[in-house]
């Protein structure tokens, strides 16, 4: 497993970081033994940054990572996010930071992470949401550096907001922010116009989510695909969203016939090495299963990279959807 500089916080972390989404619930009914082996066997193959949050299984994907890291020697970096309190998600332009991320819920929270966590410090504590309009008066992350100076957190990030991922750019110029979480991959590429540049800027650790566009960039769901009750991509993927998905991952398939590469890269490698194609990013963190999916993934760094020709060429499948919420 290669390692990247996470910004210029001296440490270096796996390309590859192990998503705690799905081990936590919401993906569809997952055993708990085999979530912890998935853990064991990515850490056994090199993967030293594992995300989390608490909204994954109401704490439970952090419950799991603490019981396989007790057992583990090695030095693993943990992240894990703090939502706000109940309201809009993601956060309107209304809303305050006092109602959302005040001080006093804040310690609170980050006290239940530790708890969950079994630890006396979290590595990366990332604000799972955000908006642009506390971008002038910040105070939810000056609260996050006090814990920071109290050493119960070592670093602190962002999740940026899906439908507003610029908001983090002014809090990476103000140095607010030791790393963002953002989404980047094959259909939504906005991130490469401002954020990454400014990231590699000011210093910024880059973790990428949805690399795999929550699983359509494997090619394994077709047009007819339905998700099962409890996987969120019912919904995510409802209407004629599925059809539209699979006909856009189709043209991705057909290119990497036209290129000649259908025989040695599967549709998951090249929206990986994609990503990857970034220097500023740091890791891309993958949602992983199983043991099988750890080994799939975990093969990508040693994968050849993708030439410019190509990389250029995949740039014309950025697809401007915006953001799917309900009733759109």
């Amino acid at each position: 497993m290669q390692t990247r500089s996470l910004g210029s916080s001296g440490l270096q972390v796996s390309e590859i970081g192990f998503g705690g989404w799905a081990i936590g619930g919401g993906w569809g009914e997952q055993k708990e033994e085999q979530s912890a082996a998935a853990l064991h066997e990515a850490i056994d193959r090199g993967i030293n940054l594992i995300d989390t949050a608490a909204g994954y299984g109401d704490g439970r994907s952090e419950q799991i990572v603490s019981k396989v890291l007790a057992d583990r020697s090695e030095d693993v970096l943990v992240a894990t996010k703090a939502p706000p309190s109940p309201g809009p998600w993601p956060p309107s332009p209304y809303c305050r930071w006092q109602d959302r991320y005040s001080a006093a819920y804040l310690r609170e929270n980050i006290h239940q992470r530790l708890k969950n966590l079994n630890r006396d410090r979290i590595d990366l504590l990332q604000l799972h949401t955000w908006t642009a309009a506390w971008n002038d008066d910040p105070q939810p992350l000056l609260v996050l550096r006090q814990l920071k100076e109290q050493g119960k957190i070592g670093m602190i990030g962002v999740s940026a907001p899906e439908h507003d991922q610029s908001s983090v750019i002014q809090l990476m110029r103000d140095g607010l922010i030791d790393v963002i979480q953002v989404i980047f991959n094959l259909f939504q590429q906005e991130a490469a116009s401002q954020i990454l540049p400014v990231a590699e800027e000011t210093g910024t650790g880059v973790l990428v989510r949805v690399a795999l566009d929550e699983g359509s960039l494997t090619g394994k769901y077709g047009e007819d695909h339905e998700f099962s009750e409890g996987d969120f991509r019912r919904h995510f993927f409802q209407g004629d969203r599925q059809v539209r998905t699979a006909r856009r991952v189709e043209e991705i398939r057909r290119d990497l016939k036209q290129f000649g590469i259908e025989e040695q890269y599967t549709l998951a490698d090249v929206a990986l090495k994609f990503v990857l194609a970034r220097p500023e990013v740091s890791s891309v963190l993958v949602g992983m299963r199983n043991i099988i999916q750890v080994q799939q993934n975990c093969r990508i760094p040693s994968r050849r990279d993708l030439n410019p020709e190509m990389i250029q060429h995949l740039h014309r499948h950025d697809w401007r959807r915006g953001v799917w919420y309900s009733g759109k």
